[in-house]
């Protein structure tokens, strides 16, 4: 049996936080965490077209703040931010607290996982080789400056008969350290043979906490994936 951690639970308050970002006690918790849950469900259904990374959600006092990170905002926004208005509306509808929306864009959607792993799947839903895919977004991935990335697809590949599962790997992608700054994600593409499943791991460099230049990258990369930098008291 498999005895593999998730890289971003694994990394919690190491060099990461968490894409829910409150407090609650007793029975308010397990209602703003189902909250969460639909407001999430709810923006990647309505956007599929916005590239959209991850929604984090904030609680501060009675103010429910929504941050988008998507690689295509102007998806979002709309003509003079029209549709800011509408999906505040929207989501209003699952929660009782005053909606704030705040949308980020992806400057680099080529090293971020969701990304990487969404559009590996776009491109086997529309029939392109899966080697290729996975190929092509190993490449982008490298030339945009991640130091190492790897990916995994597994299923039906190819229409055969078996599911089996392939991977290819460049670079370097240490898993077991834990001040390595790995983001992963997982997609899935609907096929007309099944389900395929695609699982991505970039390795963005290692972030030390007597390190400035590497602090530094990391307050730069903050705007655009949303991880703030953690003292490294775990080395």
């Amino acid at each position: 049996m498999g005895q593999k951690s998730n890289p971003i639970g694994l990394r919690l308050q190491i060099n990461r936080t968490w894409d829910s970002r409150w407090y609650a006690e007793g029975a308010d918790y397990g209602r703003m965490l189902l909250e969460d849950i639909n407001i999430r469900k709810f923006i990647m259904k309505t956007l599929p077209q916005a590239a959209i990374s991850k929604v984090v959600i904030e609680r501060p006092a009675k103010l429910c703040r929504v941050s988008i990170y998507a690689a295509r905002p102007g998806v979002i926004i709309g003509k003079k931010g029209a549709d800011i208005e509408k999906l505040k509306k929207a989501i209003g509808k699952y929660t009782d607290a005053d909606v704030s929306l705040n949308i980020v864009e992806i400057r680099k959607p080529e090293i971020d996982s969701k990304l990487v792993a969404q559009g590996v799947a776009d491109q086997l839903i529309r029939r392109i080789a899966f080697r290729r895919a996975m190929k092509r977004a190993v490449q982008s991935a490298l030339r945009l400056g991640a130091e190492g990335i790897k990916i995994t697809c597994g299923g039906r590949l190819g229409g055969a008969e078996i599911a089996r599962t392939e991977w290819y790997r460049e670079g370097r992608v240490p898993l077991h350290t834990l001040r390595a700054n790995v983001d992963y994600a997982e997609a899935e593409a609907l096929t007309a043979y099944g389900i395929i499943g695609i699982k991505v791991w970039i390795f963005k460099g290692e972030i030390l906490g007597h390190d400035p230049m590497a602090t530094d990258r990391l307050m730069m990369e903050a705007q655009t994936s949303g991880v703030r930098p953690q003292s490294d008291h775990r080395r």
